[in-house]
């Protein structure tokens, strides 16, 4: 006799969202939009949010309220650096939860769409003379400043025009320097690329320096929704499909 093993499967890990956080109180309405497309690209997969330091949840209650339960950490940031290779590490190591931290968002195709759209959306089209400026928050790991190189180099291809890096701390050039830069190589209509995933600090901070055009950050844009689960996956190592 064949006996059918009834006891309920297990489900696909947790996905957690993990925000840098913020005072800007759009920083958090943003992740949470962010969050809500996510949900609604793998219904039925549990999406929850922690952040790094400002704003509730903290990434350790979030892990807490887990238990020992399987889950997979998706950085909201774009590249290597400190939150990335430390932080997050650290705070998921501590918990009970099973865990994985996935890559972080950026460098990625699909953040080059979303800059590009950002701009498009703002008033920016190419013209002779145009350039871009990749305006990021910067970081004294070399590795970061290697991911945000190659994250210009794909938004570049992108446009068909010059994509210039910027830091708002930590790194050179500053937006204003690399105005300057631009303009001394006859770029006269320079627009500023928000490489953030939501409003904060920094990118009020760059957007001021702008000479003309400004994009938005990142934010719930689509593409954003579909990198974080891309991210999930290949964390995971198989794509996944959560029963609804």
């Amino acid at each position: 006799m064949t006996v059918t093993d009834l006891s309920p499967r297990p489900g696909p890990p947790a996905l957690v969202l993990v925000a840098h956080g913020s005072r800007d109180p759009r920083a958090l309405s943003t992740v949470r939009a962010l969050q809500d497309r996510v949900r609604a690209l793998r219904p039925g997969l549990p999406v929850h949010l922690g952040h790094i330091e400002l704003n509730e949840p903290l990434l350790p209650d979030t892990l807490a309220a887990l238990g020992d339960a399987r889950a997979v950490l998706v950085p909201l940031l774009l590249g290597r650096g400190h939150h990335v290779k430390r932080d997050i590490p650290r705070t998921a190591a501590a918990a009970r939860a099973r865990t994985r931290v996935a890559a972080p968002l950026g460098p990625h195709p699909l953040l080059a769409d979303t800059l590009g759209t950002r701009l498009l959306e703002a008033g920016w089209r190419p013209r002779p003379g145009s350039a871009v400026i990749l305006a990021a928050a910067g970081s004294r790991d070399p590795e970061s400043r290697v991911d945000t190189d190659r994250m210009a180099g794909l938004l570049a291809a992108r446009l068909g025009v010059p994509v210039l890096p910027a830091y708002a701390s930590a790194a050179a050039p500053t937006v204003p320097e690399a105005v300057a830069a631009l303009r001394a190589k006859g770029r006269r209509h320079i627009a500023v690329a928000s490489y953030f995933t939501a409003p904060g600090r920094f990118a009020t901070q760059c957007a001021a320096a702008a000479p003309g055009v400004v994009a938005a950050p990142l934010g719930a844009h689509a593409a954003m929704a579909e990198l974080v689960i891309h991210r999930y996956e290949q964390a995971l190592g198989t794509p996944v499909t959560a029963a609804a």
